[in-house]
Formats: structure tokens, C-alpha cells, sequence
């Protein structure tokens, strides 16, 4: 259950503003696609708690992330770099392991600026004692190392509170959304005289498809019961959403705070999840790239507006470092860009005029709105579209117009030879993955 929130003590502490250093709160979804919140057009599920992120800031129409599989998507968040630079490139992670120790997280960036810092949630960046949270960056850690089987009885499951390493989870009624939403709302107040960054990774909307009968009792009027059980978890995210706002809100700290709110990668196998877009979550089209991305800070950027160029979700740290106050020195090689001036207006130009993607044999480039795509790891010659005129990727141009394909194709070659080499073609991880891209891709249809 939900912690009750004190909103009778509203307005009292804002020393965060004095020190004239924003909070930042940080929200990754995880299997969201782009048509699942109701502010992007879902009709499944109301979201009225992640909506009001979007009432109250900007919401993008071509949010990205530089990887459409968990784990990548991650390294990239909290580095601010292309995981494929670093080895990153699957849920096999770097060789290692994990998250490279040679990578500085933006929890590490932000604890040198004065923030306390505080991970709830699924991490996914290596579960070795030297990878976990508390090793790169964060004061605290609640929640899952990766994917946890299970939403009641958690694997890898870690309350740094506790102990500093995996433990069961004993609780009859735990319910990880939940449970989330419970450690976030408690460390804000026990935080709230501090400049403050909360990193809050769900393990919503990923398989297992489980929740709670009273989340389950919202859809019963859907009569396929994987579907209803999904749209309930989603619910169940949003109110957990509401409830970290809400305490947000009690503490007066909203004009004060800086809010993300991201899917990790698009969605698998969801109805209607990324419509209007092609394919799903690991390829390279737009379905498994594009997805719900919200930013807000009130005061700061403007309320209740479309931003509609392309940003990545590499852009993450540099936003946040300038926002704190920091400077980004050009020797961390940062991939992602501070988007504060694109998002308030000042600059009108792209965030990114070119951006790249590799994954196991999959890959693409988007420069300006032409984007070459190698959806299918195969011997498949390489599609062209105009996303302005095509968002759902159906008209291949790549016959008519091969001097744009060669264009493309000699810019993604200069990136890629950049990149790490990728897994070996018998690396173990890098051929389930490919596994399970096929299998997607085939229960897809594509």
C-alpha cells in the first residue's frame, strides 16, 4: 500500500532553492511504447499522473533512446554516451559484466555538484558488488538488479538500508510498483533540506504480466486477461508516479525540481503499443526507438507544450549538469547535449541533426528526417525514409534515391568505426538476443 502524504506540511522547506540547485527527479519506464500514455494517444489505460508531467512541461514527439533493449538503453542514460562506444551494446552488457568501471554515471556527476542521490528501482547495469548503484554514484539503492521474474517475490532483489546485497523478499503484500513508490516518497522526506537527485527505474510495464487485483478491477470490462492484467500494472505505474509527485508537491519543491519521465525501449508485444509506428522493442524502426519522453520544470521551460525535434535520451546528463550548475568539460566525450536551451526556445535548431543506433546486427541512421534503417539481422539490404512524410516506415525509397542511401551509409560508417567492436558472433548473449529479436519480429509480422 501506498504511504500517505502529508499535504497539510506543504511549503516549509525549500532550502534546495536557496542553494540554487534544482531536484532532479528521474522516472525510466521500461517496454513503454509510444502509444501507451494518454497523453500520447493511448486509449487503453488513463494516466492522468504522467499526463500532468506533460501539462506541466513539454512532451516530445520524437523522444529517442540510443538502444531499444533494457540494459543498453541504461548505459546510455547514465553516461551520456553511445553504450556502444564502451562495449554496451546488449543485455549482455559490457564485457565485465556490467556498466565499464571506466564510465562515470550521472549520479557520480551530480554527487560533485552537492546532491544526495538515491536509485529505487531496476537497475540492470551489472549485479557484481563493484557495479551496483552504491558503487557508482548513488548514497542508496532500493530495488532489482535486472529483470526479477516476479513482481511479488523479486529476484535480486537489494535494500541497501538493509544490507548491501541481495535479499528475499519476505513481505506477503510487496508488490515492486508499489514498493517503489513507498522508498521514493520516504527518502524525499527524509531528504528535503538537501539538493536531491532520485533516479526511479520501474520494472513496469516488463513481462511478467502480474498486479494486483484491485488494479486488475480498473479493466474489467477487457476481456482478455493478459491485456487487462498489462493495462493495470500500467495504471498501477501511474499512481505510483502520482505518489512521488504528490510528495513533491506537499514539500513545495515542484517549481524546484527538474522531471524526466522515459521508456526505456518501445514495446514488445502490447496492443497498440507504438502505433503509429513500425516494429518493436529491439529494432531499429521507429517502434522500438521512439517513445514517451516528458520533461518538466516549472518556471524554467514552458508548460503544456509540443517539442517536436528529435532528442535522445543521451541528453539526460548534460541537462542535468547544467542545470546544477555544472560545466561539461569536453574530455568526458559526451554524446548527449543539454537541451534546456532547445526545450525554453532560445535555440531553435536540432538537438541532434544526425543519431545512430547498432545492435546485434540491427542498425540505423536518422539525418534530418531521412533515416536508413537495417531493421532484421540478416543479408537484407538497408531501407530509406523520409520520417516527416512517413513516420510508420512503409514507403522505402531507397531505390529511388540511392545517392541519399550512400550519403547515410558513409556517415553511419565514420560513427561505427568509432563504436567498440561489437559481441562476437558466438558470444552466448549476443546470440539469445538475436533469438529473441527473431522471435519478436516473426509474432510481429515483420
Amino acid at each position: 500500500m501506498l504511504v500517505a502524504l502529508g499535504l497539510g506540511t506543504a511549503l516549509h522547506c525549500q532550502p534546495a532553492a536557496a542553494a540554487g540547485k534544482p531536484n532532479i527527479l528521474l522516472i525510466y519506464a521500461d517496454d513503454m511504447g509510444y502509444n501507451e500514455l494518454s497523453c500520447y494517444g493511448g486509449k487503453h489505460v488513463p494516466t492522468p499522473n504522467i499526463d500532468s508531467l506533460s501539462a506541466g512541461g513539454l512532451r516530445l514527439t520524437q523522444g529517442y533512446v540510443s538502444a531499444p533493449l533494457c540494459s543498453p538503453s541504461r548505459a546510455g542514460l547514465m553516461t551520456g554516451r553511445y553504450q556502444t562506444r564502451f562495449g554496451h551494446e546488449n543485455n549482455g552488457m559490457a564485457p565485465g559484466g556490467g556498466l565499464p568501471l571506466t564510465e562515470t554515471t550521472l549520479a557520480n556527476r551530480l554527487k560533485s555538484l552537492g546532491y544526495v542521490t538515491c536509485a529505487v528501482g531496476k537497475w540492470h547495469l551489472g549485479n557484481a558488488t563493484d557495479r551496483l548503484p552504491m558503487a557508482r554514484g548513488f548514497d542508496e539503492y532500493f530495488g532489482v538488479t535486472g529483470n526479477p521474474g516476479s513482481y511479488y517475490k523479486p529476484n535480486g532483489f537489494i535494500d541497501s538500508r538493509a544490507a548491501p546485497r541481495v535479499q528475499d523478499v519476505e513481505d506477503s503484500s510487496f508488490y515492486t510498483t508499489d514498493a517503489f513508490a513507498e522508498c521514493a516518497v520516504d527518502w524525499l522526506e527524509k531528504h528535503k533540506s538537501e539538493p536531491w537527485f532520485l533516479y526511479l527505474p520501474f520494472n513496469a510495464i516488463h513481462s511478467p504480466r502480474e498486479a494486483p487485483e484491485k488494479y486488475r478491477q480498473r479493466f474489467a470490462n477487457v476481456a482478455n486477461q493478459s491485456d487487462r492484467t498489462l493495462f493495470a500494472m500500467t495504471a498501477a505505474m501511474d499512481d505510483a508516479v502520482g505518489a512521488v509527485l504528490s510528495k513533491v508537491r506537499a514539500l513545495g519543491q515542484e517549481e524546484n525540481t527538474l522531471i524526466f519521465f522515459i521508456s526505456d525501449n518501445g514495446a514488445p508485444n502490447h496492443p497498440d503499443g507504438n502505433d503509429p509506428l513500425r516494429g518493436q522493442k529491439h529494432t531499429t524502426w521507429e517502434g522500438g526507438i521512439r517513445l514517451p519522453f516528458i520533461v518538466q520544470w516549472k518556471g524554467h521551460l514552458p508548460a503544456g507544450k509540443l517539442y517536436e525535434q528529435p532528442a535522445l535520451q543521451l541528453d539526460v546528463l548534460p541537462t542535468c549538469v547544467a542545470a546544477a550548475g555544472g560545466k561539461i568539460d569536453p574530455s568526458w566525450k559526451l554524446d548527449g547535449v543539454n537541451l534546456l536551451p532547445y526545450l525554453s526556445g532560445e535555440n531553435s535548431a536540432r538537438p541532434h541533426p544526425t543519431m545512430y543506433w547498432r545492435i546485434d546486427g540491427m542498425w540505423a541512421i536518422r539525418h534530418g528526417d531521412w533515416k536508413l534503417v537495417h531493421g532484421r539481422a540478416s543479408d537484407d539490404p538497408p531501407e530509406l525514409f523520409n520520417l516527416a512524410a512517413d513516420i510508420s516506415e512503409k514507403n522505402d525509397l531507397s531505390s529511388a534515391q540511392p545517392a541519399k542511401v550512400q550519403e547515410l551509409r558513409t556517415l553511419w560508417n565514420a560513427w561505427n568505426a568509432e563504436q567498440a567492436a561489437p559481441p562476437a558472433a558466438d558470444d552466448k548473449a549476443g546470440k539469445k538476443a538475436k533469438r529473441a529479436a527473431a522471435k519478436a519480429k516473426a509474432k510481429a509480422g515483420n
